[in-house]
């Protein structure tokens, strides 16, 4: 897998109608997971809203997004994000480290529940940057 940039938009409790929109509009295969699914309890209040989607359209478009945790307020100019991921471990955590400095961490890059090696930072230009080491799973 090479490293991929894409843009993720952040919802405020419509992201699965919001994707299921894109889908309509640019084709593809759309995958959605809910708070419930990933580590949260399924019958809590939120937990059916989308923690993560992903929409990969035959244009080799991909899209990401998710409805807003609860603790973190939305509000317009922080709706979206940079992502990036892949599976050179190196390569991503050099772009991490050039990303995170002089700016802010809201989540350090380390191993998270659904497997992977995750952060999530904004830039000293207030650019808002994930990104994503995906963990081998065998």
């Amino acid at each position: 897998m090479t490293s991929r940039l894409n843009p993720y938009l952040s919802f405020d409790g419509d992201a699965r109608q919001a994707m299921e929109f894109y889908k309509e509009v640019f084709g593809g295969t759309l995958t959605l997971h809910t708070y419930g699914e990933l580590g949260g309890q399924p019958d809590t209040p939120g937990s059916d809203k989308i923690m993560h989607g992903m929409l990969e359209t035959p244009s080799d478009f991909t899209l990401m997004g998710s409805d807003t945790p609860p603790d973190m307020p939305l509000t317009p100019g922080n709706n979206f994000s940079v992502s990036v991921s892949g599976d050179d471990d190196a390569e991503l955590r050099g772009y991490w480290e050039k990303l995170s400095a002089g700016g802010s961490v809201s989540v350090p890059l380390e191993k998270q529940m659904w497997g992977d090696v995750f952060g999530m930072c904004t830039d000293r230009f207030g650019v808002t940057w994930m990104v994503n080491i995906v963990q081998s799973r065998g």
